[in-house]
């Protein structure tokens, strides 16, 4: 699926959308002003602000408010902002295959440029016409999401005892979280009827969690360098994703404790990280993650059912699908 298809397909309400973010993002501050715009020069597929946009069209007959371009421009804004955290919290030197603002300009700045990049997005929401306080608790939650997941992603990485469960609420929290928060406050810009928002809530969760889990996928395949993603840095990062998980799963309790102690000794000893691959691709861990994967698309899909036909339930719809096979 292209994504500037339906960028195309979206028309002015995107471009209303990608005018709105450019201009929140305007200071008077020279090297804050170069690196925003270097930042969205190099952005990512702004799926989040799509997926909004897209919700409010099939939730409002076809149009969209001014609220709903508020609030698809204010989740491409926090996503950023938390990118910049991420990557001070991580220590990452690229994104996309691009050095991070961290690594040139520091933790700080990082750190600084993302808030700045947050506090923007909170103006967009607070400047909405409607359901403000509804939307600022929608993405409050979200930030209170966000940082829980991120909390409880370092607190598995010193222990290494990660279960399914515990990977669920990590991916949910960092990603499902804000795909959840945009298209519910897109589709409450439109005056949804409950059934819609919550199908809309059900779509969206369901969507991330797939997102992540392909996301996490790479990291175990050659086509990792294809999206900028070096192999193997989930496990740099001491992370157990759900490749690892399923891996884990066909093994026996002595076999997944010798290669759980392996995860949590690989700072000290990076050749580990190898042989953790290895074990994964030998055990079916790709295969395991693509079936859940597939379960989720699933029933994003199925929660679509609820929504009137429109093309934009289709392209919901396609962008569920290709999340299950796609090469980023």
């Amino acid at each position: 699926m292209d994504i500037s298809e339906i960028k195309r397909f979206l028309g002015q309400d995107w471009t209303d959308t990608e005018t709105l973010i450019r201009r929140s993002l305007d200071s008077d501050i020279g090297l804050l002003n170069s690196t925003n715009r270097a930042l969205l020069a190099n952005g990512g597929k702004q799926l989040r602000p799509i997926l909004g946009l897209l919700v409010a069209r099939a939730c409002g007959g076809g149009s969209v408010t001014g609220d709903s371009i508020r609030f698809a421009a204010a989740s491409e804004l926090m996503h950023n902002a938390t990118l910049l955290h991420d990557d001070v919290a991580d220590s990452s030197k690229e994104r996309r295959g691009r050095p991070t603002v961290m690594s040139i300009l520091g933790g700080p700045a990082s750190v600084l440029i993302g808030d700045f990049w947050l506090v923007r997005a909170v103006e967009c929401i607070l400047s909405a016409e409607n359901r403000t306080g509804e939307v600022i608790r929608i993405f409050s939650k979200t930030l209170s999401d966000l940082a829980e997941g991120e909390m409880l992603q370092l607190e598995k990485a010193d222990s290494g005892d990660t279960d399914e469960r515990d990977y669920c609420k990590i991916i949910y929290s960092k990603t499902a979280s804000l795909f959840e928060a945009v298209c519910v406050s897109c589709a409450l810009s439109v005056d949804a009827c409950q059934e819609w928002v919550e199908a809309v809530r059900e779509y969206s969760v369901a969507l991330g969690m797939a997102f992540q889990i392909r996301d996490d996928m790479f990291d175990y395949s050659d086509e990792a360098s294809v999206i900028g993603k070096p192999v193997g840095i989930d496990l740099d990062e001491q992370k157990i994703t759900m490749p690892l998980l399923g891996a884990l799963s066909s093994v026996d309790a002595g076999k997944a404790a010798q290669i759980r102690s392996k995860v949590v000794a690989i700072h000290g000893n990076p050749s580990l990280k190898d042989e953790v691959r290895s074990f994964v691709l030998e055990n079916g861990g790709l295969e395991y993650s693509k079936a859940r994967l597939s379960e989720y698309v699933a029933a994003a899909e199925r929660a679509l059912d609820a929504l009137p036909p429109s093309e934009e339930k289709e392209l919901l719809a396609g962008i569920a699908s290709f999340t299950a096979s796609r090469n980023r």
